[in-house]
């Protein structure tokens, strides 16, 4: 199976920015869709952005569009996240996953369709 590593988390302030990475353990076009979630102290895990891995179409979650940006090296087999404009609701644990299929606008954002997972990176933001 796929191992994935995240790393670049941390604590900011609000309005901050950071960039998380993700570095997987074979090539990212063998996995058709990439994905970043998070999920926050006794709330549910959900997708924040998606990439499909041949052809870089992205995917954002409405409450991260126009701050966040998803992007891949594939030379590197790595996917990043940058977070600009952050606000003390991005705190959570950010997770990257990998899917075996490529998936779409109504698709991309379903836990149940990625198979490989990392252990998680921390962002807080604070006031």
């Amino acid at each position: 199976a796929q191992v994935l590593v995240e790393s670049g988390g941390g604590s900011v302030q609000a309005g901050g920015s950071l960039r998380l990475s993700c570095a997987a353990s074979e090539p990212t076009y063998r996995r058709n869709t990439m994905g970043w979630f998070r999920q926050a102290p006794g709330k549910e895990r959900e997708g924040v952005a998606g990439i499909l891995t041949y052809g870089g179409v992205t995917y954002y979650a409405d409450s991260v569009k126009g701050r966040f940006t998803i992007s891949q090296d594939n030379a590197e087999n790595t996917v990043y996240l940058q977070m600009d404009s952050l606000k003390p609701e991005d705190t959570a644990m950010y997770y990257c996953a990998s899917a075996p299929t490529r998936l779409y606008d109504g698709s991309w954002y379903r836990l149940a369709n990625y198979n490989s997972w990392g252990q998680g990176t921390q962002v807080t933001v604070s006031s």
